[in-house]
């Protein structure tokens, strides 16, 4: 939450059941009655058996925060062509630094795409390319990319500990740099392992329960 909003929660502590949505999100000044991690349509991201795995991915909005501009710079390190999707937040920024990449042949903007594209986008991805530049609450992209078997190779900031489990269903850097040097060992995380993570943790199955859980206990 905002810090500017937080004096009002704070005000109803007592009489409130605060969920965080992860850990890293969590304010030492509120009182939480759960965490409870997003879930996903799991209908909507088809696990790809046979992926091309030719290309890196950004997905997401472009703004200096989400890292489109080090997603670039990662991937002209990797020597690999890069994908990128999303609306495009900050025209400036998109001028600055992603226009002239494109420019050069260094990327692909593809705009926002919609589901179906997304689905066909994010399962063919080699990796999703997460380098964000601010403590994110939580990555639906990144969830949404492991669901097509996609594993992710982002900054370890904010939630993404608490998603990605390093090695496993993808890596976390602590640079750009640092992220680049991973790409050659992308290749061992098991794509399977993606999705059924995604299935036990990050489903709107699992959401849901966990909600009811939650209303059972705080009505008991």
């Amino acid at each position: 939450s905002s810090p500017s909003i937080l004096p009002v929660y704070e005000k109803y502590n007592r009489r409130s059941h605060y969920v965080s949505i992860s850990m890293s999100d969590r304010s030492p000044r509120l009182s939480y009655a759960a965490n409870i991690y997003h879930g996903i349509d799991l209908s909507r991201f088809t696990f790809a058996e046979n992926p091309s795995r030719d290309y890196l991915l950004f997905y997401g909005r472009f703004h200096p925060d989400k890292g489109a501009k080090e997603a670039i710079a990662i991937a002209q390190r990797a020597g690999l062509p890069l994908k990128m999707a999303g609306i495009i937040q900050d025209r400036s920024y998109f001028e600055s630094f992603i226009q002239p990449a494109i420019d050069r042949g260094v990327a692909e903007y593809l705009g926002s795409v919609g589901a179906e594209s997304r689905d066909q986008l994010l399962g063919n991805a080699l990796a999703l390319l997460h380098p964000i530049n601010f403590n994110e609450p939580f990555g639906l992209s990144v969830v949404e990319a492991m669901a097509t078997g996609t594993p992710v190779i982002a900054i370890n900031r904010g939630s993404m500990p608490e998603l990605i489990d390093h090695g496993i269903t993808g890596y976390l850097a602590g640079s750009a740099e640092e992220a680049a040097d991973f790409i050659p060992e992308i290749k061992k995380i098991d794509r399977t392992v993606c999705r059924k993570t995604v299935e036990e943790r990050f489903s709107a199955k699992r959401m849901a329960a966990d909600y009811l859980a939650l209303y059972k206990q705080i009505l008991a």
